[in-house]
């Protein structure tokens, strides 16, 4: 029996919107069955484009998280396109989120 978990999603921008995923969807599949567009590329993982940043609550990736490094993952990134809530989330969305991974050589 799967079960069900309400997901928050924040943006920067203070819109914030709300879906409830099976326990076996990922965030990315519940967002899109509620009709609000998030960015994702790969849908396995591997391009960080769909990476969020967990606030409150727990998730599990379906399967390693090969396009985030062990520290931003330590720092609460996630990939919506794998990623599953195991409790109630918040968790911040948007391209400003996977901005913050690309290093400036510059710096």
């Amino acid at each position: 029996m799967s079960r069900r978990h309400d997901v928050e999603l924040v943006r920067r921008d203070g819109r914030n919107e709300s879906v409830r995923t099976d326990g076996e969807e990922s965030i990315l599949e519940a967002a899109e069955r509620a009709e609000i567009g998030l960015p994702f590329g790969c849908r396995i993982g591997a391009c960080a484009t769909c990476t969020g940043r967990l606030l409150d609550g727990r998730i599990e990736h379906a399967r390693p998280p090969s396009a985030l490094k062990p520290r931003f993952l330590d720092e609460g990134y996630v990939l919506l396109c794998i990623a599953r809530a195991r409790a109630d989330c918040r968790i911040e969305v948007g391209v400003d989120v996977q901005k913050e991974l690309v290093e400036n050589p510059w710096k």
